[in-house]
């Protein structure tokens, strides 16, 4: 049995159905909650009927699906309602392993993937292949063999998807939001265009209505909820590759000018910058007869760049420009006053 996207979205809800205890859900709750399910991923669907989703429920409960431990419980007058839940409220699809038809079609995936190698825009694939294969033990032993840099606890990761699906299908997103600022949630309506990753956390740009921004960004993990629109959705035509090329992180301010910004490395730190450069703007650096060496990049300066800079402590001195020497030395007068006493 092929597994579609949409089928992998069902799976999903089913599932979660199945494992909780505080509600009886029947086949008709359980359409429904697939149904809306659907229409949150791609937007305007008819949905499924109730003959495919028997026939989800019997593949997940073969063992070519998950062989899920699924009872059915007759309720009403005179029984004549049916609701479906797990035997082992702690079971779940999630924490099962693979199965033959996922690991086949894993395989195949990444066999796809891997002919791509070699061609500089597909880079990223040397990366990602192997950890796939290690992470669901597709290859060896099953042992795991590789680490990858990510919070697991990071918040607002479920709303990738929804995000990603409501930009390629330009669906306008009502959104529930809580920032650090404000101490009540607030809802407006949504326009999203971009999604960027940037220090393990994610961001989406868009237009947010009543406002005249068409980058303003919002911060996956303080999103509480998402619900699809009617809204018109107004399209944007920003390049946002060159948008984020002259900043480091997120950041861009609107009345930011591009500078130069020279920075002195230490000696013991400057194979680590030569290595893995600050911005895609970093040249050669200019080696001094000390062993340290000085950096240009060409950036509009923000918060992320500040932050990125102090994280090198006494490895790394501002330059130039001096307003930005000035600031980052008045940080660490400040910092270093907390220790004074």
């Amino acid at each position: 049995m092929a597994v579609t996207k949409n089928a992998l979205v069902r799976y999903q809800v089913l599932d979660r159905c199945f494992r909780n205890p505080g509600r009886t859900y029947t086949l008709d709750n359980l359409l429904e909650e697939c149904n809306e399910a659907l229409y949150e991923i791609n937007g305007d669907t008819e949905g499924i009927k109730r003959r495919q989703l028997q026939k989800d429920i019997v593949f997940m409960e073969s063992d070519q699906g998950w062989a899920i431990p699924l009872e059915r419980v007759r309720f009403g007058n005179k029984n004549q309602h049916v609701s479906f839940r797990y035997s082992d409220p702690s079971f779940s699809i999630n924490n099962q392993p693979l199965n033959q038809t996922e690991a086949e079609q894993l395989k195949a995936a990444l066999f796809m993937l891997t002919r791509f190698t070699g061609a500089p825009q597909f880079d990223w694939i040397q990366e990602i292949v192997p950890i796939i294969e290690d992470k669901l033990g597709l290859v060896g032993n099953g042992e795991k063999v590789i680490a990858f840099d990510q919070n697991l606890e990071t918040q607002g990761q479920q709303f990738i998807p929804v995000f990603f699906s409501a930009i390629t299908n330009k669906v306008v997103l009502s959104v529930t939001y809580q920032d650090f600022v404000n101490p009540e949630a607030y809802i407006f309506q949504f326009h999203p265009y971009y999604l960027k990753q940037y220090n393990n956390r994610w961001f989406v740009f868009g237009h947010k209505e009543g406002t005249e921004k068409y980058d303003w960004n919002l911060a996956l993990d303080r999103v509480l909820s998402i619900q699809p629109t009617k809204t018109a959705y107004i399209g944007n035509d920003t390049d946002w590759e060159s948008y984020f090329y002259d900043i480091v992180g997120v950041t861009k301010l609107a009345d930011g000018i591009i500078e130069q910004v020279v920075l002195r490395f230490s000696a013991d730190q400057a194979p680590y910058v030569r290595t893995k450069p600050l911005h895609p703007s970093q040249r050669a650096p200019k080696v001094l007869d000390d062993g340290s060496i000085e950096v240009r990049i060409y950036v509009i300066i923000n918060f992320e760049l500040e932050r990125l800079i102090l994280s090198f402590g006494e490895r790394v001195q501002v330059i130039e420009p001096l307003h930005l020497r000035e600031k980052i030395a008045g940080i660490l007068r400040q910092a270093g006053s907390h220790y004074s006493k």
